[in-house]
């Protein structure tokens, strides 16, 4: 089990951002930026390698979920970045499927 199982499963709280029947966005714990949310769908997906085509409205939910965060965070306007990590190369650090919302203040290019 995932740390965030155990915050779907409220074993260990969090800071809610949003929540729907599929997906759970939350504050990190460690930010790199002003906002910096994770969303994750409630049913674990290692990666998104891991996904299948069966997953497909998911992740597109996933993403609608980014944009209300977007706009419950404030930074809609002013712009974001959306990063997925993938594997150990990618810097996935933890198995369960997690998109970052980071905003507040300039992306820099190239990211890493």
């Amino acid at each position: 089990m995932t740390i965030f199982q155990k915050i779907i499963d409220r074993e260990i709280p969090a800071s809610i951002v949003y929540e729907d029947e599929y997906a759970l966005a939350f504050r990190d714990v460690a930010p790199q930026a002003p906002v910096h949310v994770l969303v994750i769908p409630k049913r674990p997906i290692r990666g998104i390698s891991a996904a299948e085509d069966s997953d497909d409205v998911l992740l597109g939910h996933l993403m609608g979920v980014v944009r209300k965060v977007s706009e419950i965070e404030g930074i809609a306007e002013s712009g974001y970045r959306v990063v997925v990590n993938n594997g150990a190369h990618g810097g996935q650090t933890v198995s369960h499927l997690h998109l970052h919302v980071l905003g507040g203040r300039a992306m820099g290019w190239p990211p890493g």
